[in-house]
């Protein structure tokens, strides 16, 4: 029965990493020049990524405008155990979230738009020997979202947008099982994997009271994604080798910016950004098969994240780029776990922006810094030498680059 308790477990604790990998990962790249300017562009942008920051900006945008860009996002975590000797650095991870972006203008008080971008994901890679082996070796989640919007001009200073947001997502999660779960003779594989669909909505607003000062709102609603999958063991015959699903809940988002055009060469924008990552108090993973996995506590917690920015423009063709990005974490201590080692995160960003005719090229670089994370809980019923309780300091490299056109 003990050993069947502790099967147990480690099913149910697969869904840590399914639904904390889009917490810890939340993808802050969506376009080079709103990155290099910090994200601080939910009050003023002239760039067809205003669908994902606020899409009440796309009336400024005349005729058609295509953006598309990717983002090599350089990520590594190191561990060091709480007990003695005992260490371990993730595999090299690069992941390039991409984005395209279409806008139109149909007359002077109604624009549409189209977004295509990745919200959520990136992963996790701490290689099968790892001291945490039995709580995460491989995680992994990517999310593809697909928005079209409408924005109309109410008035001349203010104007309103709304927008479906689809959601694609596909996530994995690898771990070890010791042997005492089926009396193997050494550790066994265990997977899950599963995708889904979920659907929710934005709204938007942006006000430019004069020419100095303007205001912008955005709002993007919670997504529910059901997914469904096989879990899995490399005995393949256990009553948890079977089809299954869980739900993903991807938070709802609410970022505020207010920009302030200092002089005719420089703009600022100060903003922040909540995520209700509070709905994720517990989760659940049914298997077809009738395996009782019980659920998860998780008691994440909403998060409040602060941004600054700017724009210089050296000439009519030439802008330099700067900003600055704080996060909060959303995973307490004590459901903290090392398949996403997340914590408070500090953003530093440079970048260029170059148009040339009808042409707008893009560059930024951001260095992510994460603060150290203390892990110090039983998150299931394992020895302690596999608790991986320790210090977990992470960090990351972007490099981001954005085409635009207008036909």
């Amino acid at each position: 029965m003990t050993i069947l308790r502790t099967g147990l477990a480690f099913f149910a604790a697969l869904l840590l990493a399914t639904a904390a990998h889009a917490a810890g990962y939340a993808v802050f790249t969506q376009g080079a020049s709103a990155l290099a300017q910090g994200n601080a562009v939910t009050a003023h942008s002239d760039s067809p990524s205003s669908i994902f920051f606020n899409p009440a900006l796309i009336n400024g945008l005349a005729g058609t405008q295509l953006e598309v860009g990717s983002t090599a996002v350089f990520s590594a975590h190191d561990f060091q155990s709480a007990l003695p000797g005992g260490s371990a650095t993730s595999n090299e991870s690069t992941f390039y979230p991409s984005t395209v972006f279409l806008t139109h203008q149909l007359n002077e008080q109604l624009s549409v738009g189209l977004g295509i971008f990745n919200p959520f994901g990136l992963g996790t890679d701490w290689g099968e020997g790892w001291e945490g082996r039995y709580l995460a070796t491989k995680s992994t989640l990517q999310t593809f979202d697909i928005n079209p919007v409408l924005s109309y001009r109410v008035t001349p200073t203010l104007s309103l947008a709304a927008g479906l947001d689809v959601t694609l997502a596909d996530a994995t999660l690898e771990k070890k099982l010791p042997p005492a779960v089926f009396g193997t003779l050494s550790d066994l594989g265990q997977k899950f994997a599963g995708n889904g669909v979920g659907v929710g909505f934005n709204l938007a607003a942006a006000w430019q009271p004069n020419d100095l000062l303007s205001l912008g709102v955005s709002y993007r609603s919670q997504s529910a994604v059901k997914l469904s999958g096989q879990s899995s063991t490399s005995l393949g015959v256990t009553p948890f080798d079977s089809q299954g699903h869980t739900w993903l809940r991807l938070p709802p988002q609410f970022t505020a910016g207010v920009a302030y055009r200092v002089g005719e060469p420089l703009v600022v924008e100060a903003g922040l950004r909540w995520e209700g990552w509070s709905a994720f108090r517990s989760q659940l993973l049914t298997l077809d098969s009738g395996a009782p996995v019980p659920p998860i506590s998780r008691n994440w917690h909403d998060t409040l994240g602060l941004n600054l920015g700017g724009r210089y423009r050296l000439n009519d063709s030439t802008s330099l780029l700067a900003g600055y990005i704080y996060g909060a974490d959303a995973v307490p201590d004590s459901t903290f776990d090392p398949s996403i080692p997340d914590a408070d995160t500090h953003i530093f960003c440079l970048g260029a922006e170059i148009k040339h005719r009808r042409f707008t090229v893009a560059l930024a670089y951001a260095y992510q810094l994460y603060l150290d994370r203390i892990k110090n809980n039983t998150l299931t019923p394992l020895l302690p030498s596999h608790y991986a309780d320790g210090k977990y300091q992470s960090d990351a490299h972007l490099l981001a680059v954005s085409v635009g056109y207008r036909f």
